[in-house]
């Protein structure tokens, strides 16, 4: 018999994440890298550690090896518990039936087993691609505060950005009375972060009423909340004031990747106090040639610069050649940037060679679009590859 917890948190990781392109062809969108040696997922599971949340189940469907092996037992984010702890959750033959998870509450739904044998008060739900850091220790005092049946963490946008989100209209006292997803014409400006708190009773009454329904799209955003304000549910908006970034797309991800740079950036991994945890190998240092220049860059370990870096992300055991310029850029681990290459506003997978004399990618300030090369793709001497191109993983 498992210790009884009072909140279980599960996390949503099994998305496709198409608009990412060539960075998901082989990965789930949460193992996409992020921020010099991170995955994207390392911000949820170290949130839940700093918050005091101990058991986390994350749910995975899509390409979900490199995913399931990168989380392992845990271990780096103190989730490796003889009770609780982080556990992969993929989709599985039962008894009756076996399906792919159909949507969000579905997958919640499939894996109600693992949070009823917790005992759990309390289920959080988050989602997998998000970059930001928030203590959901005090999103559930609030939620307990009110006598909620369900909470949703909000964060405040611009009103012409609005349309873009799920928006909730609240009282003087955050209670929600009004949900639109992606309004024409929005009458708040509070949009959802997809991160939730259910009473477990509660939700599993609306998940399994959920699953009964055929005409049901079995989503959080589409039924479960507007069937719960349907039925005049206490539901209330967590306002979070907090750096919050969705990198679904390959412009939020080149911007959430840019936003880590200098010394008034918007968003620190050197919090001491709220650390970002993750898995990554010993790797020797950097080495900065004598000829190199860097400006306002992370570097990882295991880099050779020799070239010019500026304004850029570079990720391990990236080498940058004599003569070479990388700028407005994220490389990822392994790359090669040739003598004399040029690669801006781009952004460029694993082991990517990029031959000497290349010119990849454009000024982000002529082009509307990032450049994407995929993993291990080798790019000769001399080739010009022209701005907002999309290089597919040759793996």
């Amino acid at each position: 018999m498992f210790k009884k917890k009072e909140c279980v948190a599960m996390l949503l990781a099994g998305g496709q994440g198409s608009r990412l392109y060539a960075l998901t062809q082989n990965v789930a969108k949460p193992a996409v890298p992020f921020g010099g040696k991170y995955r994207i997922i390392d911000f949820p599971l170290s949130n839940c550690t700093n918050s005091g949340i101990d058991t986390v189940g994350v749910l995975t469907q899509y390409q979900p090896l490199v995913l399931n092996d990168y989380i392992g037992n845990g271990l780096p984010w103190d989730l490796d518990r003889t009770y609780g702890g982080v556990k992969i959750l993929p989709p599985y033959q039962g008894k009756d039936s076996a399906d792919w998870y159909k949507g969000t509450a579905n997958a919640i739904y499939q894996n109600m087993k693992f949070i009823d044998q917790y005992d759990a008060d309390y289920v959080l739900i988050l989602s997998g691609d998000h970059i930001y850091k928030m203590d959901y220790a005090k999103m559930l005092k609030f939620h307990k505060k009110n006598n909620a049946d369900c909470t949703i963490a909000v964060i405040d946008v611009p009103l012409e950005e609005a349309s873009r989100f799920g928006i909730m209209s609240v009282n003087e006292d955050d209670s929600i009375f009004k949900f639109s997803e992606k309004p024409k014409n929005p009458d708040s400006t509070l949009a959802s972060m997809g991160i939730y708190i259910f009473n477990k009773d509660k939700l599993f009454d609306y998940l399994t009423a959920d699953a009964a329904d055929p005409e049901s799209a079995n989503d959080f955003g589409k039924n479960i909340i507007p069937n719960m304000l349907a039925a005049k549910e206490r539901m209330f908006a967590y306002r979070f004031d907090g750096y919050w970034k969705d990198v679904g797309t390959l412009s939020s991800l080149w911007e959430a990747n840019m936003d880590l740079l200098g010394e008034d950036s918007e968003f620190s991994l050197s919090d001491e106090k709220w650390r970002i945890f993750t898995r990554h190998g010993a790797r020797a240092p950097q080495y900065i040639g004598e000829g190199a220049k860097i400006k306002n860059s992370i570097v990882s370990e295991g880099c050779k610069i020799y070239g010019t870096v500026e304004n850029s992300v570079l990720f391990g055991d990236v080498t940058v050649m004599p003569g070479a310029v990388v700028r407005d850029s994220v490389v990822l681990n392994g790359c090669y940037i040739g003598a004399g290459a040029d690669v801006s506003y781009a952004i460029l997978d694993s082991e990517v060679h990029v031959g000497a004399g290349v010119v990849l990618g454009s000024s982000k300030d002529t082009s509307p679009d990032v450049t994407v090369i995929g993993a291990q793709t080798n790019i000769a001497d001399g080739q010009k590859i022209e701005a907002g191109s999309m290089i597919p993983d040759v793996r």
